[in-house]
């Protein structure tokens, strides 16, 4: 799998992505760091712990990152959960939460194949 073929699993913005960065070799990078990191984990066990501030902040992060990279649907739906907590928990929160989840899992399932595509 290529770069752009991952983006385009994704429905995310490759380039936009290659515009800003310039190289697919440093997009790809910090694409698959992605992977590793902590914020989603962090969101859903503070939403688990009705932990909002650090959700909110969790959130935060993870629209930061997808803002980016340029991964579109996840960008989207963590932003609206992020405004949603921004002042603690909102009725909203829970279903943005859910649609988070499954963009997050849209995401990182290409992010997977192209990272095992590369060993």
């Amino acid at each position: 799998m290529t770069l752009k073929e991952c983006y385009e699993k994704m429905e995310a913005n490759y380039d936009e992505v290659i515009g800003r960065l310039r190289s697919e070799r440093l997009v790809q990078k910090f694409a698959l760091k992605f992977l590793d990191d902590p914020s989603y984990q962090l969101l859903i066990t503070s939403m688990e712990e009705k932990n909002y501030e650090e959700a909110f902040r969790a959130a935060h992060t993870i629209k930061g990152v997808c803002q980016n990279l340029g991964f579109t649907c996840l960008g989207d739906s963590s932003s609206a959960l992020t405004e949603s907590l921004r002042s603690g928990w909102t009725p909203e929160a829970d279903r943005l939460l859910e649609q988070t989840k499954a963009d997050y899992q849209n995401t990182v399932t290409p992010l997977q194949s192209l990272k095992d595509s590369q060993q």
